[in-house]
């Protein structure tokens, strides 16, 4: 059987990418699967210091990470590079670690920085042109979109969905990567919109400060949808939270 390929991208910074990765991956290894997990560039981080790969290990257990580049300042990766004077980061350079961990484990999570757009060096190659290399290089890529719950939310996601399109990149769903405990009328007409969209089904709501939570395990399990590995019920979880 072949590996599949997720890559997880945001419709922004701040929505949740890293703890629903990391919910990908603890669902995947409590399902038996090997499970590794890919951030291509990390940002705002120093050397020596945890990044996004070492909270998915924190948070999911025994799997493999791995970083490509790494570069100080909380910036766009391209800008990041400048500015570091670092050498930017390649889609033939993420191929090759995907179909290297490809060969090894059954679930290979690539994380993004921001959302799907951000540039990674100076020609503006995006996460979405490393997916599509990654295609091209005959490899079943695949993309989940994680989205914030409130207004504003499904602008992003349309466009989005529209890049990808235009890609040919498909789109696997859209997961909520922090559910507020107490949502508005907003987030929760969204849950009926965000599908319509992304045109993509909605494939999961993670609590807010999801990371944090005693068991993230279980929490894993109940908060994404049967497709990646979970328990969560879309029509249950929207029906029960329509705003009365």
């Amino acid at each position: 059987m072949s590996a599949r390929i997720l890559f997880v991208t945001g419709t922004n910074t701040e929505v949740g990418k890293t703890v629903t990765t990391a919910a990908l991956a603890s669902a995947a290894l409590q399902g038996g699967l090997r499970v590794a997990m890919l951030k291509p560039g990390q940002t705002g981080v120093g050397p020596g210091e945890p990044g996004d790969a070492e909270e998915v290990l924190r948070l999911a257990g025994e799997l493999t990470i791995r970083e490509l580049v790494r570069y100080p300042e909380p910036l766009a990766p391209d800008m990041a590079a400048r500015r570091a004077g670092l050498p930017c980061l390649s889609p033939a350079e993420v191929v090759s670690a995907v179909a290297e961990l490809a060969t090894t484990h059954d679930l290979v999570l690539v994380e993004g920085a921001g959302g799907l757009l951000v540039r990674y060096d100076e020609d503006g190659r995006t996460l979405a042109d490393q997916a599509r290399a990654v295609r091209d290089a005959g490899l079943p890529a695949e993309v989940l979109l994680v989205a914030s719950a409130g207004l504003g939310t499904l602008n992003i996601v349309a466009l989005s969905a529209e890049a990808l399109a235009a890609r040919e990149l498909p789109l696997t769903g859209v997961v909520v990567g922090s559910w507020p405990s107490a949502p508005g009328l907003a987030d929760r007409c969204n849950l009926v919109d965000l599908p319509r969209s992304a045109g993509a089904p909605l494939l999961g709501a993670l609590p807010e400060r999801a990371g944090s939570a005693p068991d993230f395990p279980a929490l894993a399990l109940s908060s994404l949808a049967p497709e990646l590995g979970g328990t969560w019920d879309a029509k249950h979880f929207t029906e029960s939270h329509w705003p009365q």
